[in-house]
């Protein structure tokens, strides 16, 4: 039995968290990126929250389409359907 998880798997849900909790921070609020207010304007911002919402909606996808078997059971039926 294969008790492994995938390195795609792995990568895939990785960046599905890092861009579900930046989105969480953004929504809420939170500075995402430490700079200064003086330093940034409004059109930055509103980039860095597009390009925020889109790398979530692209992450999000990738993780959704693929065929992630995170669990034991996945795995060993993905190793059986193999040989």
């Amino acid at each position: 039995m294969n008790k492994k998880i995938d390195k795609g798997t792995l990568i895939r849900t990785l960046l599905l968290f890092v861009a579900l909790i930046n989105q969480t921070l953004a929504l809420l609020g939170f500075t995402e990126i430490p700079i200064g207010e003086e330093e940034i304007t409004s059109t930055v911002d509103l980039a860095y929250l597009l390009g925020s919402m889109i790398f979530t909606i692209v992450t999000s996808l990738v993780a959704w389409w693929k065929n992630n078997d995170v669990t034991r059971k996945a795995r060993a039926r993905r190793v059986k359907e193999e040989k």
